[in-house]
């Protein structure tokens, strides 16, 4: 199947950028280039002197050897290629930042930045020592072999909870906003025993005790359900002398940004395409083309890249055929 610019989906839409056709996106060895630029990037104040910034892995593409984090034109991290998630310190109360990320790899070679993302601290709380209480009723959940869903009551602060940090056998691995109880953590392994504590955290940075562990043991399948788009549908319609082949599908529920997906025609890998900005809010939807034949039947399906940099399962499977009136 050749590839041809697809349509605008809308005007409040981010657009498309179509990265590949015949295979998926990614590729194993040295190619000679730099790493592109880090996707997914986002910036949250977890206090009113620190932001987290998070950004999707390049887990598949080889030779990543560490991501720069910058604050303006100032690089103030570096972590391992394994890592996609700092917490910047020694920040300001009450000041916006503005950061971005890039990637080199093993040869030294450094990427473009990603986009610009902005983080506001609040308020500093003078005089505050006091911490939050404890977040409770601590439950979770496997999604799949590689992932496990959490959730929490709210903990209680007298001037307010600012995020929850979430560890996995003591480290802090995610930050959520502290309007928000529940994370899904994804990268992990099938078969695997974990274990988790969700801790509070207030505007002038002090952290509550750690919520009851929850202990949970990743299946040893994966059928890859609870990572793959919902309500996936799929139509023809007609324009000039072409047909497309037009797609509308819920993101999976996951925490961070999921801007890449791969799409399945006919059991193969036809097309790979990442948002070029903010990916919409809500339902999804995207037209590709599918040649100038009518009656041709098509089965086609699609999986995201998941914020860690992995691939979520495949959605259910649709048949459609061009010129078939719905």
């Amino acid at each position: 199947m050749r590839c041809v610019p697809f349509r605008s989906l809308s005007a409040c839409t981010a657009l498309l950028l179509l990265v590949s056709c015949g295979s998926a996106a990614g590729g194993d060895g040295d190619d000679g280039r730099a790493p592109g630029a880090p996707t997914g990037v986002t910036a949250m104040a977890g206090s009113a002197t620190s932001v987290h910034v998070m950004w999707n892995a390049f887990t598949e593409r080889a030779g990543v050897h560490t991501y720069e984090v910058y604050r303006g034109t100032t690089k103030v991290m570096e972590v391992p290629g394994a890592q996609h998630m700092v917490d910047v310190t020694r920040l300001k109360p009450s000041t916006t930042y503005v950061f971005t990320v890039r990637a080199r790899d093993a040869e030294g070679r450094v990427g473009p930045p990603s986009r610009r993302v902005r983080a506001r601290t609040p308020v500093e709380t003078a005089a505050d020592d006091a911490p939050p209480t404890r977040p409770g009723h601590m439950a979770g959940e496997p999604v799949g072999s590689k992932a496990v869903r959490l959730s929490w009551s709210a903990a209680r602060d007298d001037r307010g909870v600012r995020s929850y940090a979430v560890l996995q056998g003591g480290t802090e691995i995610h930050t959520v906003a502290g309007d928000r109880t529940s994370a899904v953590v994804t990268g992990l392994r099938p078969g695997t025993r974990y274990t988790f504590t969700v801790r509070a955290r207030d505007a002038a940075g002090n952290l509550s005790p750690a919520g009851t562990p929850v202990r949970l043991t990743t299946p040893g399948t994966d059928d890859g359900r609870g990572t793959a788009p919902t309500d996936f549908t799929a139509g023809t319609h007609r324009s000039g002398t072409a047909y497309y082949i037009d797609l509308a599908w819920n993101p999976p529920r996951v925490d961070g940004v999921i801007t890449e997906y791969d799409i399945r025609l006919d059991g193969k890998a036809a097309t790979s395409l990442v948002w070029g900005g903010e990916p919409p809010h809500g339902r999804a939807r995207y037209s590709f083309y599918a040649g100038q034949e009518a009656g041709t039947e098509h089965r086609v399906r699609l999986r995201a890249r998941l914020p860690d940099g992995t691939w979520g399962g495949l959605s259910a499977e649709r048949t459609v055929t061009t010129g078939a009136k719905g």
